[in-house]
């Protein structure tokens, strides 16, 4: 599954047409993940979680907190211990 990344998104399939997209914005030191959307035909593949993972590396590299305003987000950064040292 290739993972694409542009200034506001990691996604799966073209940036005209996605199947799969985790959008954020980068305000300061934090991320905030607003959306994500998975497409019919990729639900059931653990591919949501896929995309959190990038954006949960992307805030380690940059040293950087997450925000979730999104509810798929905000539920997976909570549930997951391994990525509660993001989690603002």
């Amino acid at each position: 599954m290739n993972i694409k990344q542009n200034e506001e998104s990691f996604y799966i399939g073209e940036e005209e047409g996605k199947k799969a997209e985790l959008h954020f914005t980068i305000e300061g030191e934090t991320i905030v993940v607003d959306h994500t959307f998975v497409s019919d035909e990729l639900r059931g593949q653990g591919v949501a979680g896929k995309l959190l993972h990038q954006v949960v590396q992307m805030a380690r590299e940059q040293n950087k907190k997450i925000t979730p305003t999104c509810s798929y987000a905000k539920k997976k950064l909570q549930d997951t211990k391994e990525y509660h040292d993001v989690l603002s």
